[in-house]
């Protein structure tokens, strides 16, 4: 298991901070987060960073190890 923490538009798309899934690879996690939260998800991941244990993941063939913590944080605006 991971935790997932969305931020902003993330959660907000999620209707949640903070989700556990049974996931091991990046793809996985994409496919279970469109899936289970729809096309405001899409759009959000979309435009979104992944950080993997504080370390931003794009290759959806990484390997998510368990108890990794993954966020997904889309872009920020102000300043």
């Amino acid at each position: 298991m991971i935790t997932v923490r969305h931020f902003a538009a993330a959660a907000e798309a999620a209707g949640t901070s903070t989700e556990r899934l049974d996931v091991d690879t990046v793809g996985a996690l994409r496919e279970v987060l469109l899936t289970s939260h729809g096309p405001a998800m899409g759009r959000v991941l979309a435009q979104s960073a992944l950080l993997a244990g504080g370390v931003r993941v794009d290759d959806d063939d990484v390997r998510l190890d368990d108890g990794i913590v993954v966020d997904v944080l889309p872009p920020f605006a102000g300043g």
